[in-house]
């Protein structure tokens, strides 16, 4: 069987997903469009070659709406006997790109792809594409008195973790404090490409607040309180907050994945080898803690412990996500999310799983391991494992 490796990845610079935000003014395509050109042009591969651009994108409406990947392709100049396919796995929609092209190059079917994501949140807003129905109503006899909204879900794995509101600030006051030393370090340089919005160029993250404090978000009053859930579910403290959650975001994220027969071939230096994959799902109420299961499967495939790993990328989804899983698989806080996670980063849906894939593989060292996991809607999530080369 053949080895995919990650020969490049690129993101956009994060920008707030509401009107005024530095990355608003760009259509959610022409934003992908950028992000595809900047890859093809920092590497030696004829963009001819590549067999399929797959890409993660959540909300399929508005100008996200007609397979993004396909015509952000286009939009490049790129040529145009490329295909291109849009999938949707909720949050992980940008690590299931990956993980497909994976596939298909690890089971010989294609040699080179490209994986990426997309989600403009100030353009196109989060549940549009639902038209007004209620997706869900169909499983909800399954869970009665019916299924809750995620802030609820990060509420109940609180409870069931006995994460504290001082706990879930803590952390989310670190992960704004680890990416902005991120990025005095020039730790991202790497992966961000700038973009343009007409002649205005835009390099540089703007969801970070290295100035926030504990004080600062106890401040914060819950961001998912409401009377009926209150009764319904009487042991929740109400401790979730806009705070200690991850933003609204615009970006976008692409990988260049190849065999390494094909890579070799070419010339290319691989920066990582993708050794394992896993998917898992639990209940949809509590909806947020598959990646437990993901990570223990994915690690039980490649042969490895989680002593083994020099860095896991959690998505920071709620802070409940990455501290109730760091407790189940007992790991080093030092290791988890070095760089911030999507509390300070954003989370722009389906380029999340691509963004963090990138900040992943250029933050490894030669030799070393690295998981991403990453919870989805209905109580999904994914998990990847790789090795710097």
């Amino acid at each position: 069987m053949e080895s995919a490796v990650i020969i490049d990845a690129v993101r956009t610079p994060m920008g707030r997903g509401k009107p005024g935000g530095s990355l608003s003014g760009i259509n959610a395509v022409d934003l992908l469009a950028q992000t595809l050109s900047a890859l093809m042009d920092r590497n030696d591969v004829d963009p001819a070659t590549v067999d399929d651009v797959v890409t993660g994108c959540v909300s399929q409406a508005g100008e996200q709406a007609g397979t993004p990947g396909r015509f952000a392709w286009l939009a490049a100049g790129l040529p145009e006997y490329v295909p291109g396919v849009t999938i949707d796995r909720r949050c992980g929609s940008g690590q299931q790109a990956v993980d497909y092209a994976a596939w298909a190059i690890m089971a010989g079917a294609q040699d080179i792809a490209v994986a990426c994501g997309i989600e403009s949140m100030s353009r196109v807003p989060m549940g549009v594409a639902r038209m007004g129905v209620d997706p869900f109503a169909p499983a909800a006899h399954r869970y009665p008195p019916g299924l809750v909204p995620q802030g609820i879900s990060a509420e109940l794995v609180a409870v069931k973790w006995r994460l504290s509101r001082a706990d879930q600030d803590r952390y989310a006051v670190e992960s704004h404090h680890r990416a902005a030393a991120a990025v005095a370090a020039g730790t991202f340089d790497a992966e961000i490409v700038a973009v343009k919005d007409g002649d205005r160029v835009v390099d540089a993250d703007e969801t970070i607040r290295p100035d926030t404090s504990v004080a600062k978000l106890a401040g914060l009053k819950p961001a998912f309180y409401d009377d009926g859930y209150a009764q319904r579910f009487p042991d929740i403290e109400w401790t979730v907050t806009a705070g200690n959650s991850s933003q609204i975001t615009d970006g976008a994220a692409a990988l260049l994945i190849a065999s390494e027969s094909t890579a070799n071939r070419l010339g290319l230096t691989p920066l990582a080898r993708l050794v394992s994959f896993a998917t898992a799902a639990e209940d949809p109420v509590t909806m947020l803690t598959a990646p437990i299961p993901a990570s223990r499967r994915a690690l039980q495939r490649a042969g490895l412990t989680v002593d083994d790993l020099s860095r896991y990328e959690v998505n920071e989804a709620f802070a409940t996500v990455p501290l109730a899983w760091l407790r189940e698989l007992e790991a080093d806080p030092a290791r988890l999310n070095p760089a911030g996670g999507a509390i300070a980063l954003g989370h722009p849906l389906g380029a999340s799983g691509a963004r963090i894939m990138t900040t992943l593989v250029h933050g490894l060292r030669p030799g070393e391991y690295g998981l991403q996991t990453m919870c989805e809607n209905g109580g999904m999530a994914n998990a990847t494992i790789l090795q710097r080369l």
